[in-house]
């Protein structure tokens, strides 16, 4: 019988980091168990009878148990992957759980991988689709700042399905903003919405995905009432906290070797409030080209 509660933090980002690197960069201070742990992680797993299998490490995360896990446990459609997710406590919120049962994650995951595992899934060009665990705590973390009527801007869009979740959270009123600077990503993220629950939203033009540099948001839709980062920065970005309105949220990983999630609060007067979330592993908030070349 393994414990996993006590020792484990996994870990989410959208960028591939080699088993070498991460394993390398892993510390006791990363692997220190939080109350807002995956679900497979969770402390209802204590008492389960898991079949020996080696301690892996893949890509970014620690992700091999839950893959394991949820691999054997029926996990082929988008309502039990989110039921799951409640099942363990990543998500708490109905609206949350509504808008990632509407946007079908198989839609932006390449074709012939495991679209509901709960881990990460590569999409070319040096980068991933976030586990669903890592969308989910975004998600909530946001979840004020995502109100109709709303502008959010999601720097690293990848495959389009955190902006998709945004637009359907903040509605036709509102303002879903994908920055992504592979512009075969973006391409592709177009294609996916087109497919989505999201399409119509993307054709009446209150989401929009954009070739760019995301390290300098995208200031012609500014100010954000939400903004997610989906790398780690080495310290907070100006261009991206002038962008963010008075009352606005920001969800950024920040560190080199050591991360965290930071919960960014632009205050009503100006002044910003930063939190931490969590303990996460990320690659750096990069250009192009040297994630072409990572």
């Amino acid at each position: 019988m393994m414990n996993l509660s006590s020792t484990m933090k996994a870990y989410g980002c959208r960028y591939c980091v080699s088993p070498l690197k991460q394993l390398l960069h892993t510390t006791n201070h990363h692997l220190r168990f939080r109350p807002r742990s995956p679900p497979f992680f969770s402390s209802s797993f204590n008492n389960l009878k898991l079949p020996n299998f080696n301690l892996l490490l893949t890509y970014n995360s620690l992700f091999f148990t839950t893959e394991h896990l949820w691999g054997r446990s029926g996990m082929n459609t988008n309502k039990k992957m989110v039921e799951h997710l409640q099942q363990y406590g990543v998500i708490s919120s109905e609206k949350v759980a509504r808008v990632m049962e509407t946007i079908d994650r198989a839609l932006f995951v390449p074709d012939r991988t495991p679209a509901y595992a709960d881990c990460p899934q590569e999409i070319g060009y040096n980068a991933t689709i976030s586990a669903p665990h890592m969308h989910a705590t975004c998600l909530q973390l946001l979840e004020e700042k995502l109100q109709p009527g709303m502008h959010a801007l999601d720097v690293g869009s990848g495959t389009g399905y955190l902006t998709a979740c945004f637009a359907m959270m903040v509605g036709p009123q509102g303002r879903a903003i994908g920055v992504e600077h592979i512009p075969e990503l973006v391409a592709s993220s177009i294609n996916n919405i087109e497919k989505s629950a999201a399409a119509a939203l993307l054709k009446k033009g209150s989401l929009s995905m954009h070739a760019g540099d995301g390290r300098e948001g995208w200031p012609e839709c500014a100010p954000y009432d939400a903004i997610h980062v989906g790398a780690a920065a080495p310290e907070m970005p100006q261009a991206l906290l002038d962008q963010l309105k008075p009352g606005g949220r920001m969800v950024i990983p920040v560190g080199n070797i050591f991360q965290d999630l930071k919960v960014v609060d632009k205050n009503p007067d100006g002044s910003i409030s930063i939190r931490s979330e969590s303990s996460v592993r990320y690659v750096p908030l990069t250009s192009r080209d040297a994630q072409l070349q990572s």
